[in-house]
């Protein structure tokens, strides 16, 4: 497929608010819970975490599942209250530390658990927390979050969590917050004998309960994970795995799948040394070498969950079955085990600090299938993968969204986000450089929660220029940036309209199909063409519209 460098026509779009700086990103009333859920109260902040041990035991045959969360942590600044986050109709029964049980309080969808004994600032403690309850069901996951319940073809149950935005504290009982990670965690879960439970990190132990017929499975996750990427996996699953040899010696991939699967999964899924090829050239070692990388079938399309990734895609290359793209290369692989598996870099080992910055989740996310075509199938073709996309943007609202309430921006933070950065590619013209800069994201900020801001401001850092107006643009504003021109004889004049305050993008143009690299502000700047009669087109790799003024 060859790529054609044409002119970019796009319905323009004027807002009413042309002279505000930004656009507000939505209307809402928000709650006391929403505050709660979504900022760093002083419950949350006086202690930091460093260890959960969920031990829990699900039971297929009521939908239940009760256990403990052991929750440790160190002492920041003594306090008496501590927050715990669990939404009904899930219910804490007890909690206690160092043997004695602590007075608690409900306020919706939190705990306010009452210290028994003074916190000593330095100091390490536990909080052993009881719970039990039918989780909510999700009615559309991974979308809307719960716990799926389903059956495979044999009538055993085929179980499944997934939570993201609407918070792990939707089945087990946590700091519910973003900002704050364990540094490891021991996953306990109880299930019927006849069935396995697949969680985070690696196998440290089997244990049968020959009395009641049922089996612990025990999985330990050596690195710092964010809340909503803990899972459980429940099913009569069948086994296989395969060493990649990557950047930092041997990977260990595992993967469970349906036993009515196996034989196609063990085709299908060679696509995932092919993910993990690309994706260690562009973003650096796999970031969690200590914990493995799986890929286990869940009854939903998929999630990111941190070295437990889901897959329910059918066995199928594109979007179930769909390429998303409209180019023809989305055909060429599997949208859930590239998509999902590229939040290993971007979500798991670099986790954003508020909902609002979900960005740096989904645009990264977004744009890694664009490396991955090129990766695989060369540069044009990962351009024509991302040129495609976009008729999927719908500048509906700002891709940042609203912080300190867990409230996440527009659902263009995946093409639109990703498009962003193919533009700012561009921008910077360096590949090798480009390449750096993703590279190092993921080293300089390893194992890291991060707000937005780090992020654009490292890659403003990186790339030797101040791309802060380019950021404000595409994620706090709705509106597309128009290159307005036209031509008077032998001189073209042109300006960047209908964006933010100080938008000053540099552009690569064709002049008569020759490339030029033009500075446009906001005001008209005239360049001497030497030749009458000029046509003039814009790379279509950079996300704007076009205005040809001329005649006008």
């Amino acid at each position: 497929m060859k790529r054609c460098y044409l002119t970019c026509f796009a319905i323009i779009f004027f807002c009413g608010i042309l002279n505000s700086q930004f656009i507000a990103p939505t209307v809402r009333h928000f709650t006391r819970q929403d505050t709660l859920r979504g900022s760093i109260t002083p419950e949350r902040a006086w202690w930091d975490l460093t260890f959960y041990h969920l031990d829990i035991v699900v039971k297929p045959s009521d939908s239940t599942i009760s256990g403990t969360n052991t929750v440790t942590y160190r002492v920041k600044e003594s306090s008496e209250v501590m927050q715990i986050d669990l939404q009904e109709p899930m219910n804490i029964t007890r909690a206690e530390q160092n043997g004695k049980l602590l007075s608690y309080s409900r306020e919706g969808n939190v705990f306010w658990i009452r210290m028994a004994e003074k916190q000593e600032q330095g100091k390490i403690y536990s909080v052993i927390l009881s719970y039990s309850g039918k989780p909510k069901v999700s009615v559309r996951p991974p979308w809307v979050g719960g716990i799926t319940w389903k059956k495979d073809k044999n009538g055993l149950p085929f179980i499944a969590s997934s939570c993201q935005g609407d918070g792990a504290s939707l089945w087990w009982p946590c700091k519910d917050h973003m900002y704050d990670e364990p540094d490891s965690m021991l996953i306990s879960v109880n299930v019927p004998s006849n069935l396995m439970d697949v969680s985070n990190g690696r196998l440290r132990s089997i244990v049968k309960n020959r009395k009641n017929k049922t089996t612990t499975y025990n999985w330990f996750v050596a690195n710092p994970i964010n809340n909503y990427g803990v899972n459980i996996n429940i099913a009569d699953y069948a086994h296989f795995s395969e060493v990649f040899n990557g950047e930092k010696g041997r990977l260990d991939c595992d993967y469970y799948v349906l036993k009515e699967n196996l034989e196609k999964a063990k085709v299908h899924f060679k696509q995932a040394t092919m993910m993990l090829s690309a994706f260690e050239h562009w973003f650096g070692p796999y970031p969690f070498y200590e914990d493995g990388y799986k890929l286990v079938e869940a009854p939903y399309l998929g999630m990111e969950h941190q070295s437990s990734v889901t897959y329910g895609n059918g066995y199928q290359n594109g979007y179930l079955g769909r390429d998303v793209s409209g180019s023809g290369w989305g055909d060429k692989f599997d949208f859930i085990i590239i998509h999902e598996s590229a939040h290993e870099w971007f979500a798991n080992n670099i986790t954003f600090e508020d909902a609002a910055d979900m960005w740096v989740h989904e645009s990264f996310g977004n744009y890694s299938e664009c490396l991955y075509v090129e990766y695989h199938y060369g540069k044009d073709a990962g351009a024509e993968y991302v040129l495609g996309s976009r008729q999927n943007i719908r500048n509906d609202r700002p891709i940042t969204g609203i912080y300190n309430v867990n409230f996440s921006g527009s659902g263009d933070m995946y093409y639109k986000g990703g498009s962003m950065l193919h533009t700012i590619r561009q921008i910077i013209n360096d590949d090798e450089k480009w390449r750096s800069i993703l590279r190092g994201l993921n080293e300089n900020f390893y194992h890291q929660v991060v707000k937005g801001s780090q992020i654009e401001n490292y890659i403003s850092e990186k790339a030797g220029m101040n791309l802060k107006p380019v950021f404000d643009q595409y994620l706090r504003d709705t509106r597309i940036p128009v290159f307005e021109y036209f031509i008077r004889g032998e001189e073209l004049s042109y300006r960047w309209n209908n964006c933010v305050q100080g938008f000053d993008m540099p552009l690569r143009i064709y002049i008569n199909r020759e490339p030029k690299n033009i500075s446009p502000t906001s005001r008209f700047t005239t360049l001497k063409l030497g030749v009458t009669n000029a046509v003039i087109t814009v790379d279509p790799d950079y996300y704007v519209a076009v205005l040809n003024m001329t005649g006008k």
